[in-house]
């Protein structure tokens, strides 16, 4: 299986206590201001797509989409997870670059 460096990165943060996930608590790390970069699953639904990226642009957090479900789930050791948000600036900007 071919490692996926973006998704190794998102668990580094993850074990760094660096990652809110879920859709509750990431909304809530928008909010707050506490989120440097929002993830979704490229599989989620047109609502929570449309959530996301309204509450993204009206807090200028970036917003990414990667990867399915199970894949962003299992990146950070859980079940399926939709969508989660990087809280530390430095890992967000890593992962930003490893996207690109």
């Amino acid at each position: 299986m071919k490692t996926d460096k973006v998704l190794g990165m998102i668990g580094l943060a993850q074990r760094a206590g660096k990652v809110v996930s879920g859709e509750y608590m990431t909304e809530e790390a928008i909010r707050n201001g506490s989120a440097k970069l929002v993830i979704i699953a490229s599989d989620v639904s047109e609502n929570t797509r449309k959530k996301f990226s309204d509450k993204c642009t009206y807090y200028d957090v970036p917003l990414r989409e990667y990867s399915d479900k199970e894949s962003l789930g299992h990146g950070i050791g859980k079940q399926f997870r939709a969508s989660l948000a990087v809280t530390d600036q430095g890992m967000a900007q890593a992962i930003l670059k490893k996207m690109n």
